[in-house]
């Protein structure tokens, strides 16, 4: 009889995944601006036409969607979410629910209580200061509840193709391991990285940093063999010269 340990199945050979990557080294601003440009370009390359993975069919859609996915995932939204978009859902849907009826269809999604309220209250604002529109300045989006900075963001790139980018955790985390910035806090790296990006990259940039960061520059493990910017990346670099000592 064949010992236990034989009978066992080998496991097949896993990707180099790191753990954790260290900080690259602190670059200028001129070297920034030259790899941001060819770092964007060869996502480009990859993904000519990104898109945002939030499923809406109309600008209010889209930045209640936004509202609702933070601290929650895109996936977790668009599940409870969809079926409401497809039989039509706008401000006036929102006011018909009321607060509370909004709050039974999004009770999957996390902190739902306070989004439900903010949802309703924006829904309200928009139909009475806005005429039923989604507002194209940041001064007047951030003025809406729930709504922030990245939130604002996303809808002035995503419904009105301006050049500006949201830094969310991906954005903030892919954009450090780069060494395109080296900022604490989210908004302190969108002003960073706007120095270092031409407009003329954005805001399919954010798209593009978004998706690299969910699907191989992630948090704890980053598939480092199979990053398509793994010979620009100086995080990678830092890494190989600290193994050779």
């Amino acid at each position: 009889m064949k010992s236990q340990s034989k009978l066992k199945s080998k496991k097949p050979n896993k990707p180099d995944r790191r753990p954790a990557l260290r900080k690259p080294p602190v670059l200028s601003l001129n070297a920034r601006r030259e790899l941001a440009e060819a770092l964007l370009h060869r996502l480009a390359e990859a993904n000519p036409n990104p898109r945002c993975e939030l499923y809406y069919k109309t600008p209010f859609q889209l930045l209640v969607s936004v509202v609702l996915s933070a601290q929650a995932t895109d996936k977790s939204v668009n599940a409870c979410m969809k079926p409401l978009y497809e039989a039509g859902f706008e401000p006036d849907t929102v006011i018909a629910m009321g607060s509370d009826g909004l709050l039974k269809k999004i009770r999957t999604i996390g902190l739902a209580p306070t989004k439900a309220k903010n949802v309703f209250k924006l829904s309200e604002i928009i139909i009475d200061k806005f005429g039923g529109k989604i507002p194209r300045t940041r001064e007047d989006l951030e003025s809406l509840p729930g709504v922030g900075r990245k939130t604002a963001n996303v809808i002035l790139g995503e419904i009105y193709r301006e050049p500006v980018l949201a830094v969310d955790t991906h954005v903030f985390r892919v954009s450090a391991r780069l060494g395109l910035q080296r900022e604490t806090t989210p908004e302190k790296a969108e002003l960073e990285l706007l120095k270092v990006i031409p407009p003329r990259l954005l805001p399919d940039g954010h798209h593009w940093f978004i998706l690299h960061g969910r699907y191989t520059c992630k948090a704890q493990a980053p598939d480092c063999t199979r990053c398509i910017l793994r010979d620009l990346c100086p995080s990678v670099r830092e890494e190989k010269e600290k193994e050779k000592k």
